[in-house]
């Protein structure tokens, strides 16, 4: 039997009304599922956090944790700083940006939250109010106490004509002018045991200025790493991340792949290194992989940026790792506490 292609599914009248719908009402749905996102996420740091300073990937990582999750990328805002950044914009959180990331703090605006807020802020500015007055009470006290023992007059230093008494004036050990010792005489020869020699001195000072000028241009180095900001973006060629678009399939999903280019800042064309194809997916939909201690990884973002360093220590309580810088003029130093999202394992033959 031939089946029309008008029974298919795909070709329905129904399925046909409502791509036409779709694409007439494509502002609106946009709006729609942003909405569903927002209230989702904002849900998530009001139950699972209760109004604490949290990071706003480890928040949104738990987020995608639900199968049922609206993605980002049907919404309004293409990647997450943005929305970080719109949702402090309305007042709906308090976000800031650390060298770890951005950060948010729910704010409720519940009525009850505010009324309790008002309350706490009364006590204690109460608290305050009675603190200040005891304090004012205790100096009243003090200077009625000064003032009962009435004031210091000055005396004028009166001697009778016929008396032989001295007038011995004691000066306090304190300020007593110390004893002077006696210099004591010296032959040439020792003078000149006691001073310096030139050779010493001219070495200590070459000495001095070598490593004033190392430890100057090290210092000046530290300080520009400290001034470079954090990006949004972390994408690197060379290193190994793991897909996680459920929408790509169980062929692509949660497999492991190369980074083989970057393009556009935020898009990654990636080889999945078990069945050698390649997808170009935006960050959004990849995440680092942490790979075992003392193996390779690529420092992606922060003040040591682009640098290889050997994997040393995983902090799983902080979600950090502590690294040994492997290349450049860091090479040797060791660098704690850099975040999970900030560091992926650099892709080896082996």
């Amino acid at each position: 039997a031939v089946v029309s292609t008008q029974s298919t599914g795909t070709m329905s009248e129904s399925h046909q009304r409502q791509l036409l719908l779709f694409a007439d009402n494509a502002d609106s749905y946009l709006d729609q599922f942003s909405l569903e996102f927002k209230d989702e996420y904002v849900g998530l740091l009001k139950r699972r956090f209760n109004g604490r300073r949290v990071n706003a990937n480890h928040a949104y990582q738990e987020y995608i944790a639900d199968r049922d999750h609206v993605h980002m990328n049907s919404t309004q805002w293409e990647t997450l700083t943005e929305f970080v950044k719109w949702m402090g914009r309305e007042g709906i959180v308090k976000a800031d940006e650390t060298e770890k990331g951005w950060y948010v703090t729910y704010i409720d605006r519940d009525p009850e939250a505010i009324a309790r807020a008002e309350k706490k802020n009364k006590m204690v500015a109460t608290d305050e109010e009675r603190q200040e007055k005891m304090l004012l009470e205790q100096i009243e006290r003090a200077k009625a106490n000064n003032t009962d023992t009435g004031p210091s007059s000055s005396t004028v230093l009166q001697r009778a004509e016929d008396s032989e008494e001295k007038v011995v004036f004691a000066m306090p050990k304190s300020i007593r002018p110390k004893k002077v010792e006696p210099a004591v005489e010296m032959n040439a020869l020792q003078e000149e045991d006691l001073k310096p020699s030139k050779s010493s001195s001219k070495s200590k000072s070459n000495n001095k200025k070598k490593r004033s000028a190392i430890e100057e241009l090290i210092a000046e180095n530290e300080a520009g790493k400290k001034q470079k900001k954090k990006k949004d973006s972390w994408l690197a060629k060379g290193i190994v991340v793991k897909i996680i678009a459920k929408d790509l399939g169980k062929e692509f999903y949660k497999s492991k792949g190369l980074i083989e280019d970057v393009f556009d800042t935020y898009g990654a064309k990636v080889k999945v290194i078990k069945t050698g194809k390649r997808v170009k997916l935006d960050q959004s939909h990849l995440e680092t992989v942490i790979p075992q201690v003392g193996r390779k990884i690529m420092i992606l973002n922060g003040a040591y940026e682009g640098s290889q360093a050997i994997l040393d220590k995983l902090n799983v309580e902080h979600f950090t790792v502590n690294v040994t810088i492997s290349s450049g003029i860091c090479k040797g130093r060791t660098v704690p506490d850099i975040p999970y999202e900030d560091v992926s394992k650099l892709y080896t033959n082996d």
